[in-house]
């Protein structure tokens, strides 16, 4: 989808795309596996912004940081067909070069309470960013990782994501819901260089 000798910017009017990834209905709300899409949902929050479903498989609000304009977008596919709603923005809003998207999700080989920024890299087994990998045809884009930590046991991966948290351990991934939304402010008005040496630092 994005070829070589790409510009550096996004090729329509908006400069960023930040998904949020989780997976849709109630019964996933606020799991381990939904932090990403809770940052997402609470950055348009602190913006003023509504996020409107409808077009492109996901939820969006076309927003503003400063003087830059984000497109903010929640995916309501399940997880492993993020990818649709990625493609599907990133034609719609004419984006060129896949780092200016933004991906923000859960990610198991982070203890809970850790956010890490990162640029490009493999897909540490996330089904999330397999598919937007396939789809995009690039794993270029920049992460925001907010860690949930490792289940009890390999075989029980999806028990941990998609149950509810403790009392306790949802008051930490809170905390870092709040980071992460931090970073993806700071990303767009300070750059990925100044973004990282901050939150990693933590």
């Amino acid at each position: 989808m994005f070829g070589r000798g790409r510009d550096r910017g996004s090729g329509g009017s908006f400069d960023w795309l930040v998904l949020g990834l989780g997976n849709p209905g109630r019964r996933y709300e606020h799991t381990r596996h939904n932090v990403g899409e809770d940052a997402v949902r609470l950055l348009a929050g602190r913006l003023g912004d509504t996020m409107r479903t409808g077009k492109n498989d996901a939820a969006v609000a076309e927003s503003r940081i400063g003087e830059t304009r984000v497109v903010l977008a929640v995916p309501l596919t399940f997880m492993n067909e993020s990818g649709r709603a990625a493609a599907s923005l990133v034609k719609r809003f004419r984006f060129t070069d896949p780092e200016r998207i933004i991906v923000v999700h859960d990610e198991l080989d982070l203890e809970p309470g850790v956010v890490r920024v990162k640029a490009g890299g493999g897909l540490a087994g996330h089904n999330g960013l397999r598919s937007i990998t396939s789809s995009l045809s690039t794993q270029d884009y920049l992460r925001i990782r907010i860690g949930v930590g490792k289940p009890p046991s390999a075989g029980r991966g999806a028990d941990h994501v998609l149950s509810r948290i403790p009392a306790k351990q949802r008051e930490v991934l809170d905390v870092s819901i709040e980071i992460a939304a931090d970073a993806v402010e700071s990303i767009v008005r300070r750059g990925v260089a100044e973004t990282m040496q901050d939150i990693n630092s933590r």
